[in-house]
């Protein structure tokens, strides 16, 4: 979740309302920082979550391995005082996903000991983490059912798409390889849907990666899709 005010929600003017007093009762308890290294894991799959992390600014990638060695890649985030461990604050759980830092960093800590207390001291600070939690969730939850429904070029089509009115919650990588992760499937089948798309017109590869050449083609393409 993002400390800075939300832009939607049921709460989102009340947050930007507060929003002075959430990032200084927040900011003022995050006092250790730390340098984390390019690769550096902020946080491992499965690991105990003792202390939330708070990222000032800087890339980072979130990414989930299973135990038949297949990996899903759910993108990359430019970070402007993004908290990670808050979901596990709350559920008690492990972490889900390996937190990866894509370029050097400045972040800082806070246990999960002091953050309660905060949180009692101050429980309408609950009504904006409830509010960036549930944001995030329906986000995320949105990205894995169209990587698990769709098929690979639909679901390449959808994110140029989202990319293009700016509605994408996580960028993605410059790797093929990365990018086949991220939609949940190998290099090879990653390549075939990109060339099924670049064949019909829809798409082209650009200085800077994928980029849509035919943006009605692209809507009728998606259908329903592209209303969202």
């Amino acid at each position: 979740m993002q400390i800075k005010s939300l832009s939607k929600g049921r709460f989102h003017h009340l947050w930007q309302h507060d929003s002075a007093l959430v990032e200084h009762t927040l900011l003022e308890n995050f006092t250790d920082k730390r340098l984390i290294h390019e690769g550096e894991m902020l946080y491992q799959q499965g690991q105990p979550v003792e202390q939330l992390t708070l990222v000032f600014s800087g890339k980072i990638s979130l990414g989930y391995s299973a135990e038949n060695g297949r990996r899903f890649q759910l993108g990359t985030i430019e970070c402007d005082q993004q908290l990670f461990g808050e979901m596990e604050f709350f559920t008690g759980y492990p972490c889900q996903l390996d937190i990866i830092a894509e370029e050097p960093l400045l972040v800082a800590v806070c246990s999960c000991q002091r953050l309660e207390i905060i949180l009692m001291e101050n429980p309408k600070l609950a009504i904006f983490f409830a509010s960036a939690i549930a944001v995030d969730y329906q986000d995320t939850l949105d990205i894995f059912l169209h990587r698990m429904l769709y098929p690979i070029a639909h679901n390449v089509a959808y994110d140029l798409y989202r990319q293009y009115h700016n509605k994408l919650p996580m960028d993605g990588f410059t790797k093929n390889y990365l990018e086949a992760e991220r939609f949940g499937t190998t290099d090879r089948v990653y390549r075939r849907a990109v060339k099924e798309l670049i064949d019909s017109g829809l798409v082209m590869r650009g200085v800077n990666g994928l980029e849509i050449k035919d943006l009605a083609g692209l809507k009728a393409f998606l259908g329903n899709d592209a209303g969202e």
